[in-house]
């Protein structure tokens, strides 16, 4: 089988409109979140969310092209244009063997919203050709596709919050199996309107501290109150070891390994103990051929809700055993807030830099873990150390959960 390196990193996330200012954000705990902007929240119990500020769509297209995309289309052009010019790839040759596989959990939400609006006010006509485009979860894939000439495999994952690191992950498959030498992947999503958070918000699963936006989103922390859902893309381009050595790359990190598992339990609410999160990650490794105790570190789904911090962390312990101990864990979302289709690929680039880097990045706002959290959360205050091997994890609504694996170049 043919090993996979990771060679480009790209993004625009609730704290920083590139990879640089991301993860300076990340490592500092520097909180994204804060009172919504895109629509009057006012008057509703909950009035936060980890917005991507400042975004400028022309910087990445022009006028024309810009009315023909929505926003989680335009976040991943940006992060996709990032990705590829840090990963140094040709792309006016020959690229029929390079990919791009993009998750999205919902599509443009706010434009289905509206659209309806009008045309019940207006009629048919109020329908604006461009409709579909916009709210076509796979358009993110096949514009961003176009725009950079990859004529290889094109995919676009949906399953809820583990979207992004599906998408890893089948790039990954792709790459080792020879269907393509070159994988553009990761997540875009941008749900932040009234109908997106108050879909959310009804169903009790969002925080509502909104007089503390900045530590709203506390995973793993005794007063966790809901997860604080946020937008942006991240993706990373995933190269044969072999062509990208030949052509002298950068390479940050070896993916390695890729579990998938469903809970087969509940729409919303994890399996009991973590119990399919538990298969998920033990298949990841078994993808990988690793042993649990090679792990040192893991970026957890961690998303600041009761239930998923607690599961989670009783499956890491059922994976890991005496190991899990030992682990450094910690969730990035503290700081991003919760950004549904889009997380694992942003996470995914968190992690390629966490094991490049030699820093593990903090669970931001993290004073106290609760008593069901009984692990190493790496609270507040990131850590150096080297990390061999590294996990990332997802889980999505409907039962569907999702984990990398990846390693230093060279590593176990």
């Amino acid at each position: 089988m043919r090993r996979v390196v990771v060679t480009g990193l790209g993004m625009v996330s609730p704290v920083g409109l590139d990879v640089t200012k991301s993860w300076e954000n990340v490592l500092q705990g520097q909180s994204g979140v804060d009172k919504i902007t895109l629509f009057d929240a006012s008057q509703y119990s909950v009035q936060i969310a980890a917005e991507v500020k400042g975004f400028d769509p022309s910087l990445y297209l022009d006028a024309k092209e810009a009315r023909k995309t929505t926003r989680f289309i335009q976040l991943a052009i940006a992060a996709a244009k990032e990705a590829m010019r840090d990963s140094g790839l040709n792309l006016e040759g020959d690229t029929t063997r390079f990919g791009c596989a993009i998750g999205v959990g919902i599509g443009s939400i706010e434009d289905m919203s509206s659209t309806a609006i009008a045309m019940h006010e207006g009629g048919p006509k109020k329908v604006s050709p461009f409709f579909i485009p916009y709210v076509i979860t796979n358009m993110a894939a096949g514009i961003v596709a176009t725009a950079n000439n990859l004529k290889g495999p094109n995919i676009c994952p949906t399953t809820a919050c583990s979207s992004g690191t599906h998408a890893v992950g089948e790039g990954f498959l792709y790459i080792r199996g020879g269907m393509a030498d070159v994988m553009l992947c990761g997540g875009s999503e941008a749900a932040i309107c009234e109908l997106g958070v108050y879909g959310f918000g009804n169903m009790k699963v969002l925080s509502r501290n909104n007089l503390n936006p900045k530590i709203a989103s506390r995973p793993f922390d005794k007063d966790r109150d809901g997860f604080v859902v946020g937008e942006g893309s991240g993706l990373v381009v995933l190269e044969e070891y072999e062509h990208a050595k030949a052509r002298g790359a950068k390479i940050y990190a070896e993916v390695c390994g890729y579990g998938m598992s469903a809970d087969a339990y509940h729409i919303t609410a994890p399996s009991p103990h973590g119990e399919g999160a538990a298969r998920c990650m033990a298949a990841a490794l078994k993808s990988a051929a690793l042993l649990p105790s090679a792990v040192d570190y893991i970026n957890a789904h961690g998303t600041s809700t009761y239930y998923n911090d607690m599961c989670e962390s009783e499956a890491i312990m059922a994976v890991f055993g005496d190991h899990a101990r030992k682990l450094a864990i910690s969730s990035t979302k503290g700081v991003t807030g919760h950004c549904l289709g889009a997380a694992g690929g942003i996470e995914a680039v968190f992690l390629a830099k966490s094991i490049h880097e030699k820093i593990m990045p903090p669970t931001a706002n993290l004073n106290e873990s609760g008593p069901e959290c009984p692990l190493d959360y790496i609270p507040n205050e990131a850590r150096k150390a080297a990390i061999r091997v590294g996990i990332s994890n997802s889980f999505g609504f409907g039962g569907t959960n999702a984990c990398i694996v990846m390693k230093q170049v060279g590593g176990p």
